[in-house]
């Protein structure tokens, strides 16, 4: 018979080295197959349930007083190895059951209380053989039984067999176990026989069998007759065994005295080892006292030697550091900050930073830091700093100055009369680069003392570029020719003074302010970029594309190399933006009133040249996203609100206009004069301004239709509608090209054209009823009374007899051609546009047979006997007129 994988002893170990450090003593280990399918056959697995190989591994925790039993499933890895897949704690297993499908008795089911509310069925676990299922089982019930008081409840299994199969093996497994030579603690794996008494559940044993074991009991007979000739008989035998003992032990005196002075011999012997054990252990004990004191001292000797040689390096190191070299200490004190001086002078900073740094008391030893030379050092150091950074900002300032004034000397840099001069200031910038790792040194050393220094340029370079600004500003007015009388009334004029053709092209002006921004933006970006790198602000300096080639500065152009990586990743900061933006204020101030002037200038020639202003301005809005460019933002703000102000006091004037004009002809001027007033806008669009035409559209047209109705007011009744819609269709065809591309312009369009309708059905209807009033107004009462009585009795009514029907018929329709002739002519003689007159009449025409239908409709319901021209017949009769 093959070998059971319980007693392999390569298992254990594999098991006890997957589980090594979780402190738990492996108890027994066993080879299983894992399932989760049902049993269609003898000893088969249903389709799709595969058995998985595992290995389960009963182990022991000792905690304290307590111990905790686990249940482990361990299985195999790629490789071969055994690794931990499942925990089981043997605490929560409330059954065990073998599963009745398999015939082969070998597969068997753990159930754990606290794993029944999963959805998921507990796997099985199949054995090679049942020798091996009742291994595994009785060792987990007693493990139960010892470690935790209790044994789960066992179903599918008579647990009388597993006694008697444990009282059989219990020879080679207690064997086995042996071999294991395992020490200490609980081993499950050997079953002794007084532990195979097992707590039977009363549901292993039915009722019937309960019956058949009473009966056998009862039937089987000792052989006793009563209870005290029973009791005499046992004491009889226990005085013969008694008597049998003692004869016994007489027979074996003799041995016994042997065997005690053999005892006695032994005894002598080892009391003489003791004592000659007890003298060596005295002298090794002091031997090994000795030898720990010679040891101790060494160690001392050697720590100690250690700690001087460390000792005089550190102060070697200490006194070198403190030491100021001869040629950084004549820079320091009184050096030159010439150009050809800066190497040595950024060199001498370099190592007055590092030797700041190497001697802060957060960096060196506390003992160090309270020695005498230290603190001498150090103020020294703090005062060759303070000389250091009050000459070198001495010097700046004034360098700045002088530079600045060397510019503004020289006419040549600057507009003159005839001729724009684009600012340069890359000379201006190259030498200040001189001095950039020198300002970076400084901030290093003092923070505080580049605040002086910002000013310093800030004033200098102001008075610069105002200048620049303002020499420009005034040339490109004084070169750039404007067309007069541009700025008229848009409300004045004859109406067909051309849709923007003969108009005085200002163009001019929008490009002298486009050139104003093209040459300056750019400037002011990058002198406000230069000054945040060259000032050595803490802000990010990202480069916008605003619709021009800037010059790029970054640290390579400058001039700087990076000596501390931290710089090189700028983070915003709050405190040092709003630093920055408040130098470039003062760096930049000034310069907004000479654009303000340009903008007053242009607006000025031309009011709707706001627009394309508008745009120019707001296309270099979007270009400008730096940090360093917020003071140019804030300036174009301001020019873009300027802009915005300029053209709506334009829209507020014409509005005005538009109030106070009044009827001097049947079509008012603003009416016809709209259309060229938007499509001169509508060619000035630019950019994204479409909102600020949109917004002037719509406040002007919105006047226009008000005080179109206010003005149609003052006319008699009669003349209102003819005036209305004159006015309203000179507005739908000035309009028509324009509102099918501008949505804005639509939506007026279709608010005319509604009311232009009602103006017309208004008219045509008084005319209609000007004519057949009496045949209209007989249609009127049939249709008040239709609707309360039944038509056969509205001939009986008082004014509606056939009678009165003939009478209307006959004095409307017997001259019905001559009625029409004179809506015709009354239609023409009111109107004043001889292009509308052909609609109108249709309009008229289609107006007059709706309703003469609708008058014969009545007549049928009410006079179905009278004879009435028909439809056709009016429709023949108005086509051949």
């Amino acid at each position: 018979m093959a070998k059971s994988s319980a007693d392999d002893e390569e298992l254990r170990r594999a098991c006890e080295a997957a589980i090594e450090g979780t402190k738990q003593k492996v108890m027994m280990s066993i080879r299983v197959a894992k399932t989760h399918g049902t049993w269609v056959k003898a000893g088969k697995l249903g389709r799709g349930h595969m058995a998985k190989a595992r290995v389960l591994a009963l182990s022991l925790k000792l905690k304290g007083q307590r111990t905790k039993a686990f249940l482990r499933v361990l299985k195999y890895s790629s490789g071969g190895v055994l690794e931990p897949a499942k925990l089981y704690k043997l605490k929560h297993l409330s059954k065990v059951e073998v599963i009745a499908n398999d015939p082969s008795g070998c597969t068997f089911m753990l159930g754990f209380d606290n794993l029944r509310n999963q959805s998921v069925s507990p796997p099985q676990w199949t054995m090679r053989n049942t020798d091996d299922r009742n291994r595994l089982l009785l060792c987990i019930l007693n493990i139960c039984k010892d470690a935790l008081g209790r044994i789960p409840k066992v179903v599918g299994m008579d647990v009388v067999e597993m006694a008697l199969w444990a009282k059989d093996n219990t020879p080679a497994v207690a064997k086995s176990s042996v071999q294991r030579g395992i020490s200490g603690g609980l081993d499950y794996s050997a079953v002794p026989e007084d532990d195979m008494k097992v707590t039977v559940e009363r549901e292993l044993v039915s009722q019937a069998e309960e019956v058949d074991m009473e009966a056998l009991l009862g039937s089987y007979l000792m052989g006793i007759g009563e209870a005290e000739a029973f009791s005499e008989r046992l004491k009889r035998e226990l005085h013969a065994l008694e008597a049998a003992n003692v004869h016994a032990i007489l027979e074996c005196e003799p041995m016994i005295d042997e065997v005690l002075q053999g005892l006695e011999v032994a005894t002598n012997c080892i009391e003489d080892m003791d004592e000659w054990l007890g003298i060596f252990n005295v002298k090794l004990r002091h031997m090994r006292e000795d030898i720990q004191s010679i040891e101790t001292r060494n160690n001392k000797l050697e720590l100690q030697s250690v700690n001087n040689r460390l000792l005089t390096e550190e102060l070697d190191k200490l006194l070198e550091g403190l030491r100021v070299p001869a040629e950084f200490a004549s820079l320091l004190t009184g050096g030159s900050f010439e150009e050809s001086d800066m190497r040595q002078n950024v060199d001498a900073c370099e190592w007055l930073l590092g030797a700041l740094g190497g001697i802060q008391t957060k960096k060196i030893d506390p003992t160090f830091a309270k020695m005498r030379a230290v603190k001498e050092r150090r103020g020294e150091l703090e005062i060759l700093k303070s000389n250091f950074i009050y000459s070198a900002s001495a010097y700046l300032r004034n360098y700045f100055v002088d530079l600045v004034d060397t510019m503004l000397a020289d006419k040549n840099l600057f507009s003159q009369r005839g001729q724009l001069k684009r600012p340069d200031h890359s000379d201006l910038r190259f030498k200040c680069r001189t001095y950039a790792r020198l300002l970076r040194y400084l901030k290093k050393l003092d923070k505080n003392c580049l605040v002086p220094l910002r000013k310093a340029y800030c004033g200098s370079l102001n008075l610069l570029i105002r200048r620049e600004v303002k020499e420009f500003s005034n040339e490109v007015r004084a070169c750039t020719k404007t067309p007069k009388n541009v700025a008229v009334n848009w409300l004045e004029g004859p109406a067909g003074s051309g849709h923007g053709g003969n108009h005085p092209d200002s163009s001019m002006v929008s490009d002298a302010y486009s050139k104003m921004l093209t040459i300056f933006v750019p400037l002011l970006v990058d002198e406000s970029s230069f000054f945040a790198h060259f000032m050595c602000f803490d802000v990010p300096t990202e480069e916008g594309d605003s619709g021009h080639k800037s010059e790029k500065v970054n640290d390579e152009n400058l001039g700087i190399m990076d000596f501390d990586e931290k710089d090189s990743k700028a983070v915003k900061n709050p405190a040092e933006l709003a630093a920055l933006n408040g130098a470039l204020r003062d760096l930049l101030d000034g310069v907004q009133e000479d654009f303000y002037a340009v903008v007053d200038w242009a607006c000025k020639i031309d009011p709707l040249r706001c627009i394309s202003l508008h745009g120019i301005t707001d296309r270099y809005i979007s270009g400008q996203k730096s940090d360093a460019a917020g003071f140019v933002r804030l300036l174009l703000d301001e020019l873009e609100t300027r802009i915005s102000m300029h053209f709506g006091r334009f829209v507020e004037d014409t509005c005005y206009q538009i109030e106070r004009s009044e009827k001097k002809t049947f079509v008012l001027p603003y009416i016809s004069r709209f259309a060229t007033l938007a499509t001169r806008m509508e060619q000035y669009i630019q950019g994204q301004n479409r909102d600020l035409v949109d917004q002037a559209y719509t406040k002007l047209v919105t006047i226009m239709f008000v005080n179109l109705e206010k003005i149609g007011e003052t006319d008699p009744p009669k003349y209102v509608d003819i005036f209305l819609l004159e006015n309203y269709a000179a507005f739908q065809n000035g309009l028509y090209d324009l509102a099918n591309v501008v949505p804005t312009l639509a939506k007026f369009y279709h608010q005319a054209s509604e009311a232009y309708e009602q103006a017309c059905t208004r008219h045509i209807s008084m005319i209609i009823y000007g004519q057949f009033e009496r045949l209209f107004s007989f249609a009127r009462r049939i249709e008040d009374l239709i609707s309360s009585m039944a038509p056969e009795e509205i001939p009986y009514q008082i004014g509606l007899s056939k009678m009165e029907l003939r009478k209307v018929l006959k004095s409307s329709l017997s001259g019905v051609d001559k009625s029409i002739s004179a809506m015709y002519k009354k239609l023409q003689k009111n109107l004043n546009s001889e292009e509308l007159l052909p609609s109108l009449w249709d309009k008229l025409k289609k107006d007059f047979l709706d309703k003469y239908e609708s008058f014969l409709l009545l007549v049928a319901k009410v006079y179905p006997s009278e004879n009435i021209p028909s439809v056709a017949e009016m429709r023949d009769l108005l086509a051949s007129m």
